[in-house]
């Protein structure tokens, strides 16, 4: 038996975060940036010459992709000397690349 809307708990959300969330995921679209959040997840805070090399992309790109994690609170970023070092925000984000990843992968009937 399949589970319908009334068995499922109701969680009241507001279009503020629907729309978030939504902005969220379109942040996310983006092979380079997926592989991005999982490399910080695997490895924790990388510099961009390390993120180029892990993902085998050219530094423009990555740089690029960056911006976009950053300017969706994704990725933050620290100066420190001549490099910025790259970071997750939160884990949230890990386990929702992970978990679509995951879903990918799985074999269907």
């Amino acid at each position: 038996m399949s589970a319908g809307p009334s068995d499922a708990t109701v969680i009241n959300v507001s279009d503020e975060a629907y729309q978030r969330a939504s902005e969220l995921l379109r942040a996310l679209a983006a092979t380079v940036r997926v592989a991005i959040v999982t490399e910080l997840s695997a490895h924790g805070e990388r510099y961009v010459h390390e993120l180029v090399e892990a993902l085998g992309v050219p530094q423009p790109l990555v740089s690029q992709h960056l911006r976009v994690l950053r300017g969706s609170a994704v990725v933050r970023a620290e100066r420190r000397g001549r490099e910025i070092a790259y970071s997750l925000v939160d884990e949230h984000i890990a386990h929702i690349v992970a978990d679509a990843v995951a879903h990918v992968g799985e074999k269907r009937p």
